[in-house]
């Protein structure tokens, strides 16, 4: 089952896999979906096996394992070759398993939505040896503060020319800054849609 807002013959498609624990229409990915759809573009979403299961039987699933998710992407993606343009990325998790087969499936690019750099409270490893040589055009809009990829962690990283850090003042792994930042969470995501919508045109 496919979640599809705005045009689909506008030529550039966007899709977008969810996080590790909230589906894809949780708020945060209903409101970029819609936001990046509004700006003229197709955007699709799509949930990984064990979130489907979740759906049906009402029990929390762990996430299926990397070979599994890594092949469900390839599945999305075959559906919609017809599309002229392809972009691929998502939140968190889903994004990371993008990132993993966007150079194997030539794709026109990738969106991540806060990237898991590395699990939390261990920047010392991170899940970055791929990002060193990619060579698919890249965008990573991450908070400033992430707890799975802070800034000042992530400036040690070497990360491959195609990628372009957007980084958002003051937020969390879900972009959310802090109160006494002065601003709120939709800036935040504002800021975040904004960038994708430049780095897709």
């Amino acid at each position: 089952m496919y979640l599809e807002n705005g045009d689909k013959d506008c030529g550039t498609t966007l899709i977008l896999a969810h996080g590790a624990g909230a589906p894809m229409d949780s708020p945060f990915m209903v409101y970029f979906a819609e936001a990046i759809a509004s700006a003229g573009f197709h955007v699709v979403r799509f949930e990984f096996p064990y979130m489907q299961e979740r759906r049906t039987s009402g029990k929390k699933r762990p996430p299926n394992k990397q070979a599994d998710l890594l092949a469900c992407w390839r599945e999305v993606i075959a559906d919609f070759e017809g599309a002229n343009r392809i972009y691929i990325g998502g939140k968190s998790m889903g994004g990371r398993m993008a990132s993993l087969i966007a150079d194997d499936m030539k794709v026109a690019g990738l969106v991540c939505l806060g990237y898991p750099f590395y699990a939390i409270g261990k920047p010392d490893k991170p899940r970055t040896e791929h990002l060193e040589d990619l060579k698919t055009p890249s965008l990573i809009v991450q908070g400033e503060r992430d707890s799975m990829g802070n800034r000042e962690a992530v400036s040690q990283y070497r990360l491959s020319s195609q990628i372009h850090l957007h980084w958002l003042e003051d937020g969390d792994h879900s972009f959310k800054p802090r109160k006494a930042s002065g601003l709120t969470e939709e800036e935040n995501w504002q800021q975040g849609i904004k960038a994708v919508v430049d780095f897709l045109r």
